[in-house]
């Protein structure tokens, strides 16, 4: 899963092959394999798909790009030389074993939950991966934050080290669940709003965040954009597969679901789910003011000639092929860049071994920047839907963020 401002930096060079005093056990490997798929390693640092985990990656931020390191066990540009202790203090501390320290995206403020165990299984199926020769390019930052020392200030103020201890009043399948989004799955890098240093902003966990100018939608109990209408079994069969009867996966969410969650174990994906649908509701949700009638009557025009034909005059849609727009909860999100978005650029709907079938919306970026803001006004505000009201502002900041 994928995949910011400062927190959103990459500098994942943290993964190494084992060098353990006895070869690991197949099942070890094995079980590694599976940790790494379920902390969706292979999408920051695949760049090349004929080179996974090469690294090399470019990720775009707010503060410049960075691109992400090589996890194979090339001793030259990979991580081919480094000691349990190394590795260890990586995931642990964000800092190598040079004693450089990493830019917060590459998630060590997630994966310090994680025990020695599960860090030593994902080493050690690294280490299996065939060797590839690729040095990445140096991060692009703004001055000052091309110099790393800057993170020992962030990680003072921002950054709190430590196992996630489990709940004992709670249920395996719960702590199991927390475990995973809150730790390895690290979903809080995306979903969680940042403060101007990069930093998570504690008191609105999981309550949305922007990400590579679309919106990660909320992920705790809101009623209008957050899950509170979903199920369990919606939120697993959406995990699995990229697609359920109330939304689609966009485009950042899909990579996460092709190269992540499609792939976990049945038991994993339903514990996610149980802990995403225990989480409360956070901030309230904006008041939404009624739309001026002339700028929903445009959008309901525009409406009626370029979308009824696959969303319905109810905005039902096809599930599961076309999404419906009633209730969906990312459409109603207060921020609604990643709607935007999507008309601008278009979508494809991921295809997973559960979900086969494609569907696809076309771009619309003939259209003006006030025929976007009204027609996603109207599908925002149609169908007992609420969100605040889309301007052309919005459109043309938009169109200059792609």
């Amino acid at each position: 899963m994928t995949r910011t401002i400062l927190a959103a930096f990459l500098a994942c060079g943290a993964f190494a092959p084992c060098e353990c005093s006895a070869t690991p056990s197949e099942e070890v490997i094995a079980r590694g394999k599976a940790l790494t798929i379920a902390g969706d390693c292979a999408s920051c640092h695949t760049a090349d798909p004929a080179k996974p985990f090469g690294g090399g990656k470019r990720i775009d931020t707010p503060f410049g790009a960075v691109y992400s390191p090589n996890l194979t066990p090339d001793r030259g540009t990979g991580i081919g030389g480094w000691s349990d202790d190394d590795f260890l203090r990586a995931l642990r501390t964000g800092v190598g074993p040079d004693g450089e320290h990493y830019y917060p995206a590459f998630p060590y403020p997630s994966f310090t939950k994680l025990i020695r165990d599960d860090i030593l299984a994902i080493r050690a199926y690294l280490a299996t991966l065939a060797p590839v020769s690729n040095e990445a390019p140096p991060p692009e930052l703004r001055w000052p934050l091309n110099y790393r020392v800057l993170m020992r200030v962030w990680d003072y103020l921002f950054f709190t080290p430590g196992i996630n201890q489990p709940d004992q009043g709670k249920p395996a399948e719960w702590n199991r669940g927390r475990y995973l989004v809150e730790g390895l799955g690290h979903c809080g890098t995306c979903h969680t709003p940042k403060n101007a240093f990069g930093a998570d902003r504690r008191d609105q966990a999981f309550g949305g965040g922007m990400v590579q100018g679309m919106f990660a939608p909320r992920l705790d109990g809101a009623p209008r954009s957050g899950l509170k209408s979903w199920s369990v079994g919606d939120i697993v069969e959406y995990l699995q597969s990229g697609r359920n009867g109330h939304s689609h996966a966009g485009p950042l969410m899909s990579e996460v679901v092709v190269n992540s969650t499609s792939k976990m174990a049945d038991a994993d994906v339903r514990a996610i789910a149980v802990y995403l649908k225990s989480l409360p509701p956070g901030a309230p949700e904006p008041e939404v003011t009624p739309p001026a009638p002339a700028q929903m009557s445009d959008g309901e025009r525009i409406y009626r000639s370029a979308c009824i034909a696959c969303h319905e005059l109810d905005g039902s849609g096809a599930p599961r092929i076309y999404p419906p727009l009633p209730g969906n909860a990312n459409l109603q999100s207060a921020n609604p860049a990643s709607t935007l978005r999507i008309m601008l650029d278009g979508a494809q709907t991921v295809t997973t071994p559960r979900a086969p079938n494609s569907g696809s919306m076309p771009s619309y970026p003939k259209l003006s920047n006030q025929e976007i803001a009204d027609v996603a006004t109207y599908i925002r505000n149609s169908w007992g839907n609420a969100a605040p009201a889309v301007t052309a502002d919005d459109v043309a900041k938009a169109r200059q963020a792609k």
